[in-house]
């Protein structure tokens, strides 16, 4: 469910209302306080482009644009210098590995410390290590540990700064869905923009200058979140256990909702058997047939779908979004099997364009469920565990995608996939928790 950054919201001058604790009763019914009871009661810049949604939607526009450079700086360096191509996964597990293993830590001091600082503290870390990078690839060929090394540096501030995403979303903007809509179309097309400048700046300059970009996106960021002004909530002042007591606490609140641990077990499976593998498959088998050219044209059209979601989520309004977003995963399906076919590139084109608009509805859905269901108390520590998961899951079914490939064919582990996609949505489907939940707000 994915990398991703964290962000809290809030309206300026806003004044929060109190509110009863909410219920930990299973079932469509268990709902915390109303929306409404986390809204400012004057309305001052109500809209959604508010200052502080504004400053906001910079920050994660700028961090997002960077991450996107990140691998093809790595692969430039690396392999510019002479090293092999095994390095290149090596420095990219490096930066992975601590963001799966810290990530619910992140939760639990974002909780404590409020996730806004935690998410200053994280760019600033990650602007020290991608410009010592910079440095380093610029002036010559740096060491491969301490490649490693300040690519675990940048893990470890993904991992503070992911569980405050989640939060800042509500505090920012009053309409929750629709600024998950607008941060997911410039997701997608960040997603796109990031690597194409990559390369471009490769071609022009270094891997050196590419880092040093990076680095600025993160200076960016930081500053954007500085300067936001979110209206203090009770959870920001609310007394705190020990750590240790804070991280069991989450997990009871995490527990105690049938529909947000049915979604997350679901999604392990999911990430592990269809998500995981359908990236470095779609990869290797469309490179394979048509060239690593339509490869990327493919990709630029799994973005123009991503764009394509997030508008309807702007527009589309359903009164049980994890039904509706279930629904639209089966879209999923027509992906994978055109993958599988081995169809022309027309119809893969069509199956890249359709997957990314789903996938991109699910996400918007599932993130505003979230946000507005989940006591502000604890929701940057539910939402770093469905990170964790969701990350270790992904990342194995990438890893084992290639072996199973090999020994049973990728074309058979792609429609395998569509037949698991469309169970893992009956799934969803017949979960009663899931299936009825309403939206609030």
């Amino acid at each position: 469910m994915k990398e991703k950054s964290a962000e809290h919201e809030c309206i300026p001058g806003a004044i929060r209302e109190s509110a009863p604790p909410p219920s930990t009763t299973l079932g469509p019914t268990a709902f915390p306080p109303p929306l409404a009871a986390r809204r400012d009661v004057d309305r001052p810049g109500s809209e959604l482009w508010n200052r502080n949604f504004r400053l906001f939607f910079i920050a994660r526009t700028a961090a997002l644009f960077g991450d996107g450079m990140i691998p093809v700086a790595l692969t430039a360096g690396l392999l510019g210098a002479g090293r092999p191509h095994s390095s290149v996964g090596f420095a990219l597990a490096a930066w992975m590995g601590p963001l799966a293993l810290f990530v619910l830590f992140g939760g639990v001091l974002a909780d404590r410390f409020t996730p806004r600082r935690m998410m200053i503290i994280a760019d600033a870390l990650r602007l020290v290590g991608a410009s010592v990078l910079a440095v380093s690839f610029a002036t010559g060929n740096p060491p491969l540990w301490a490649v490693y090394a300040l690519s675990s540096v940048a893990g470890v501030g993904a991992a503070l700064f992911q569980p405050g995403v989640a939060s800042t979303v509500p505090r920012v903007s009053l309409d929750v869905q629709r600024g998950n809509a607008v941060l997911r179309v410039s997701e997608a097309l960040m997603t796109m923009a990031g690597p194409a400048f990559a390369g471009l700046l490769v071609g022009l300059a270094s891997a050196g200058a590419v880092y040093a970009a990076n680095a600025s996106t993160f200076a960016v960021s930081g500053a954007c979140l500085f300067l936001l002004r979110l209206a203090p909530m009770p959870a920001d002042e609310a007394p705190r256990g020990t750590f240790v007591a804070e991280l069991v606490h989450g997990w009871r609140e995490f527990r105690a909702r049938s529909w947000l641990w049915g979604v997350i077990a679901i999604w392990t499976v999911y990430g592990f058997t269809v998500m995981g593998p359908m990236l470095p498959l779609t990869a290797v088998e469309v490179t394979e047939a048509h060239g690593s050219g339509t490869y990327g044209v493919m990709m630029a059209v799994n973005g123009a779908g991503s764009v394509v979601g997030g508008l309807l989520a702007l527009r589309l309004r359903p009164r049980r979004p994890l039904a509706a977003g279930a629904m639209a995963l089966t879209g999923v399906c027509v992906n994978l099997v055109v993958l599988g076919l081995e169809m022309p590139v027309f119809a893969l084109g069509v199956g890249q364009f359709v997957a990314g608009a789903v996938f991109a509805f699910w996400l918007v859905m599932w993130s505003t469920t979230v946000q507005t269901h989940v006591p502000p108390e604890a929701l940057n520590r539910l939402h770093a565990y469905d990170v964790a998961g969701s990350l270790l899951m992904l990342a194995a079914g990438r890893a084992l995608a290639g072996p199973v490939a090999d020994a049973v064919g990728a074309s058979e582990v792609l429609l395998a996939g569509a037949v698991i996609n469309a169970l893992v949505v009956g799934v969803l489907l017949a979960a009663r928790p899931i299936r009825r939940l309403e939206r609030i707000g």
